[in-house]
């Protein structure tokens, strides 16, 4: 069966079609309406087959009279237009594939980039090959297809697009733009972007008035419009038409395209956050004449260097905008300009990075009419005054005198001056003296050798004014360098140049104080220009802390350096201006520095230096001792524990080593060994806390710590010469009350611990201490401490000689012969009261030892002694008989409360001092005195020839006592 070249036709797949067959299948039909139509009915992916598909239609030299050949034409007419535009945008996404190959090769070397991303690309181009096919690209519609375009990138093919159907697509025009992407750069597309007609001052047309090519009679509206009025049009799949947009067919204003511009740059930077897109952008706009883009361009072009040129650490903000900018006040630009530089950066910072800025502010405020000559010297004066010392030296290195003008930062040399005095006295660094020091030589040099006196006096004038202003107030915390600029700017050169003195001498001290671990903040040396008080406690942390723990001296160079040092800053400079210490005298440093020596226990290198035949160390000898016993005493008081073989305690006691022994050293050694002796017995200053040092040496009555001393130890009053030799050193040596008092507080011990016969022992040295003392100074008789002594004397001899429990009758009668001897007048009575106590018993024991005596003597001796005793006692009787005749009135004292309780106050009252712990034994003793006194107040006075007896004995007769003896 033949073939024909229809059923040849359907019989052929797309893929097997090419442009002979088609001539040749196609040529050989008879119909033309069947072999235009089988053109319209295949759309072929291979571009040549398509083509020449689609140009069988020139075969038809003559316009078709057939109503459906004419449509038929014009859909293959249409066709091939397009098939034309997807041709050439093959072509140009093939070179472009080719450029950016070469690209990718280069980048290849630099398989470490630090700047690549791990996340993948939003859309990924494919190489050579359009984001459509050619059947999609047919039958979809223009806008569609450039937005593909946009989206992935392909600006040569979308700008052959627009050049080829420009006015189909000029409506929508905006809307394709604004599909690309906001990260791509503007250059890559500028042939796309709007510009401005100089002429219509519009949008510039991407077209002219179309001068169209001749249309073909089945494309005109006409023909197109009478076949679907006659109703032969055929139902054929055509392009989707595209909607007429007139509010974006004319051409947009100036104003609008500027508008259009500045959105489009913030959608950028928000988007993005791609500073240098978006001032690509709109450098673009404003080299097609888009106005008011200047400005923009120049926010944009600051606030780029800031992002990009600027010194970034990890810390630094990424989220840039305008609106953040334009919200950053002129000084915060400048801070975020150099918040990151470092001291080698920060000059060249400032010429590229905040110059050009504070220029553009300059032009700006010059072209609002509002000119400001001033503000980049002012803003760089902000800046330097509140930036670290560091940075602030590198800025004044760069605006040296020596340097060119054009190179200087700060050009003006009385600006450089006022600057560095603001920022170094207003400062509080405490360890950057070498920093200070290069401000320092970076200071412009006047000649003033014809400056007058007065300039020299307003400069003094204005250090001693900020002396007060530097001062901390309530209402002013702190003085800020801002604050202390307003001093010097009325300054003039000369003065401003004895300023410059000044500092040098201040920034040489504070070198010398930090040198020795007590460092002060500049405007310091201001506050105590004047002020002798702090100028001394300065040197004594200098002398102190010198030679410390963190710093120790070991050496006597070390030392003799610190001495210098410390001269030296009493020293006044060449030009007259004082030091730190320049209030104080050569001799008060040296006693500090004495002093401070001491106090680290350095004793050895002390007396090196106080010893040196001709040393720097020049003070009298007293000044010497009381520079040591004040040592001493700070070494004393400090001290933790009593022991003066460790610890603070031993330095005291060493430091009055150095010099020879004088009275005043050996007083306070003494002392300190005493205070060592108090420590060893385990006195208490409350319940279960050793006494301190500083306790016993603020004890006002020294001798009370004796009495803690006994009674905290129980076998202490067994040791008389320990506890008199403790009294001496206490500070009470020659002091005879002192003596007696301790020894009456270790009888009362020994008595309260019922050791009589070491009460007995107290007692009677007491005794004999004031009857030595009664013959080697008797003019001493009415001195009130001898009277004090007398009667803490007999008031003890009267404690003990009363005490029933003591048998040793001789011995008690013996004490309170004593007691009688020593107690006033008028205390006599109360001391009979107690003889009468022990008399009867003294009279019987002597019978008894006459009786004894007298039985071991033969009988004929026996009644001679006997004759012999017995005219004592008939002159015994004969006195008492005699008394009793004498009718003498009651002494008052016999009725009152207990003489023994009295005679126990008054001693109570004279040894106050020292707290006496009377227990239950005197208790007991005071209640049988009393006992014993009421009995004898109840007798009758008249009948009792021993009460009248004690009565004349108290008018003066006492020494009667012991007639029997």
């Amino acid at each position: 069966m033949a073939t024909t070249p229809y059923s040849r036709w359907k019989t052929l797949e797309d893929e097997n079609i090419n442009p002979e067959l088609i001539s040749e299948v196609l040529g050989a039909a008879a119909d033309d309406v069947w072999a235009t139509a089988a053109c319209v009915d295949r759309v072929l992916h291979d571009t040549d087959a398509q083509q020449a598909l689609l140009l069988h239609v020139q075969h038809f030299k003559d316009s078709p009279s057939d109503a459906q050949l004419c449509q038929l034409r014009s859909v293959l007419l249409a066709r091939l237009a397009r098939l034309t535009t997807f041709v050439e945008l093959e072509k140009v996404a093939i070179s472009d594939a080719a450029e950016e190959e070469l690209a990718d090769e280069d980048m290849e070397e630099w398989e470490d980039d630090p700047w690549a991303e791990e996340s993948s690309p939003p859309k990924p181009k494919p190489p050579g090959r359009l984001p459509f096919d050619l059947q999609a690209f047919l039958f979809n519609d223009l806008i569609s297809s450039a937005q593909d375009l946009a989206s992935y990138q392909y600006f040569d093919a979308l700008h052959v697009l627009f050049q080829r159907h420009g006015f189909e697509l000029w409506p929508y025009r905006f809307r394709i733009l604004n599909l690309i992407p906001e990260h791509a750069p503007p250059l890559a597309y500028r042939q796309l972007l709007p510009s401005l007609d100089s002429v219509s001052n519009s949008e510039l047309r991407w077209f002219k008035v179309q001068e169209r090519t001749p249309v073909d009679i089945s494309q005109l509206p006409g023909t197109r419009a009478a076949i679907q009025q006659a109703g032969l049009a055929l139902d054929i799949p055509e392009p989707r038409p595209i909607p007429s947009e007139e509010e974006a067919s004319e051409p947009l204003s100036a104003d609008q395209l500027t508008q259009w511009y500045t959105t489009r740059v913030d959608s950028i930077i928000q988007t993005t956050g791609m500073v240098d897109v978006a001032l690509t952008l709109i450098q673009h706009g404003a080299s097609q004449g888009i106005p008011g883009l200047d400005e923009l361009g120049e926010e944009l072009s600051l606030l780029s260097r800031l992002v990009y040129d600027a010194p970034q650490d990890p810390t630094s903000p990424s989220d840039w905008n305008l609106d953040l900018w334009r919200s950053m006040s002129p000084e915060a630009v400048v801070r975020g300009y150099l918040a990151h530089s470092t001291p080698e950066s920060i000059s060249s910072d400032i010429s590229r990075l905040v110059i050009p800025y504070l220029f553009v502010l300059e032009t700006r405020a010059e072209r609002a009419g509002h000119p400001d000559p001033d503000l980049q010297e002012r803003m760089l004066h902000e800046y330097i005054l509140s930036t670290p010392l560091e940075l602030a030296a590198s800025i004044f290195e760069a605006s040296k005198p020596t340097l060119p003008a054009a190179q200087r930062i700060l050009r003006n040399d009385v600006d450089v001056a006022q600057m560095a005095l603001a920022c170094l006295y207003g400062s509080d660094s405490l360890d950057e003296w070498p920093i200070m020091s290069r401000i320092f030589e970076c200071m412009p040099a006047w000649e003033t050798a014809a400056q007058d006196e007065t300039d020299e006096e307003a400069a003094d004038t204005t250090l001693f004014s900020l002396g007060s202003f530097v001062t901390p107030t309530t209402t002013r915390p702190k003085c800020t360098p801002k604050d202390l600029l307003l001093f010097f700017k009325p300054l003039t050169v000369q003065s401003l140049s004895r300023a410059l003195d000044i500092l040098d001498v201040h920034l040489e001290s504070g070198e010398i104080l930090s040198r020795w671990s007590v460092p002060a903040p500049l405007r310091w040396f201001l506050q105590s220009a004047d002020d002798v008080k702090e100028q001394r406690a300065w040197a004594n942390r200098m002398a102190r802390r010198a030679g410390g723990i963190g710093d120790p001296l070991s050496t006597l160079e070390d030392w003799e350096w610190l001495l210098d040092d410390m001269l030296k800053l009493t020293e006044k400079s060449e030009s007259g201006i004082r030091g730190a210490f320049g209030l104080l005298s050569r001799e008060e440093v040296l006693s500090i520095f004495l002093s401070g020596l001491l106090s680290t226990g350095k004793f050895d290198m002390a007396k090196l230096l106080i010893r040196q035949p001709h040393g720097k160390l020049s003070l009298s000898q007293e000044t010497i001792e009381d520079i040591c016993l004040k040592c001493s005493n700070e070494l004393y008081d400090n001290a933790s524990s009593g022991n003066y073989r460790v610890g603070d305690m031993k330095l005291a006691y060493d430091c009055l080593d150095i010099l020879p022994p004088s009275p005043r050293v050996v007083q306070e050694k003494e002392f300190i060994e005493a205070t060592s002796r108090i420590c060893s017995f385990h006195v208490t200053s409350r319940p279960g806390i050793p006494i301190s040092p500083i306790e016993i040496r603020l004890t006002k009555d020294r001798l009370s710590l004796i009495s803690r001393v006994l009674s905290s130890n129980g076998d202490a009053y067994k040791h008389t010469e320990v506890m008199l030799d403790l009294c001496f050193k206490l500070g009470f040596r020659n002091d005879v009350t002192a003596e007696v008092k301790v020894l009456a507080m270790m009888a009362d011990t020994a008595l309260q611990a019922e050791d009589f016969d070491r009460a007995y022992d107290h007692t009677q040295k007491m005794v004999d201490s004031i009857h030595q003392l009664q013959s080697d100074q008797p003019v001493l008789t009415d001195d009130t401490k001898f009277k004090e002594a007398i009667e803490v004397c007999w008031i003890a001899c009267f404690q003990l000689g009363r005490q029933p429990e003591y048998h040793e009758l001789s011995k008690k009668m013996t004490l309170l012969g004593q007691a009688l001897d020593l107690c006033p007048a008028d205390k006599m009575h109360d001391v009979l009261t107690a003889w009468r106590r022990f008399q009867q018993e003294d009279i019987e024991a002597r019978v008894g030892r006459l009786d004894s005596r007298d039985s071991s003597i033969p009988q004929s001796a026996r009644v001679k002694d006997r004759h012999a005793a017995f005219v004592p006692r008939n002159v015994a009787s004969s006195l008492r008989a005699r008394l009793q005749e004498i009718h003498m009135p009651s002494p008052p004292l016999l009725s009152t409360p207990d003489a023994a309780a009295l005679a126990s106050r008054t001693f109570k009252s004279v040894a106050s001092n020292f707290p006496f712990s009377i227990g239950h034994r005197s208790q007991t003793q005071a209640s049988d005195n009393h006992s014993v006194v009421s009995e004898g107040s109840r007798r009758d006075g008249a009948s009792d020839v021993s009460a009248q007896a004690s009565r004349a004995i108290s008018k003066g007769i006492g020494w009667l006592i012991g007639v029997d003896e």
